[in-house]
């Protein structure tokens, strides 16, 4: 185990991310074994699209698309964690789910838990997924105060937040999600979380940043 006190994991994420959902639990369970602190960071993925020269999957080439679909099956059946890959209702409104995510006291786990949750559910890629009473439903399977945390998230200093947490996801370097930033080091994709491990590690002897070459 690798104690780094002060060090924090900026954590870029945008809720309807396959990717991120599938990473989720694996990168809690890593910052808990270093004891490192998670900045969860929510953005809106169009808008870092916009930024960054990315490009919504309705508008990608049918290969790209086609390829997402054979990686997402072979990420399902190697981690053996439910995926509806192929949703009915997708791409859908997240923004208040992402809002309402962004407002609890509580974090790390409970982050991804409620995060989890949602994705996992029957409701979780319906259009249905931003009305408040599945918002409120899941937040309270967790254990939270759903009803508190969606007064709290729908005002505008909290959607001032939010969008400032997009122009901030794009000054650090950030064009996906999930997107982890460690000490200026960045690393994009749940298929990079053994690298983001070996970058702590290397901090703990001073060598962050210099990477294994």
């Amino acid at each position: 185990m690798t104690e780094q006190q002060g060090l924090a994991i900026d954590y870029y994420v945008w809720l309807s991310s396959d990717w991120a959902y599938l990473g989720g639990v694996r990168f809690v369970q890593l910052a808990k074994r270093h004891r490192l602190k998670i900045n969860h960071i929510p953005m809106r993925m169009q808008d870092v699209y916009a930024g960054s020269g990315g490009i919504l999957l309705g508008n990608r080439s049918w290969q790209r698309q086609a390829y997402r679909i054979t990686e997402l099956k072979r990420w399902r059946s190697r981690l053996g964690i439910p995926v509806n890959i192929e949703p009915k209702f997708f791409p859908c409104d997240v923004d208040l789910g992402l809002l309402h995510g962004d407002r609890r006291p509580a974090a790390g786990p409970v982050d991804h838990q409620l995060r989890q949750r949602g994705d996992a559910s029957d409701l979780g890629r319906g259009p249905e997924r931003a009305e408040p009473g599945v918002l409120i439903a899941i937040a309270d399977r967790c254990g939270l105060e759903g009803r508190e945390l969606l007064d709290a998230a729908d005002t505008e200093p909290v959607r001032s937040e939010y969008r400032g947490n997009t122009a901030r996801a794009l000054a650090a370097g950030v064009f996906g999600s999930p997107f982890f930033v460690l000490a200026g080091e960045l690393f994009w994709g749940q298929d990079r979380l053994d690298m983001l491990e070996e970058a702590i590690v290397r901090s703990a002897t001073g060598n962050l940043g210099r990477g294994p070459g």
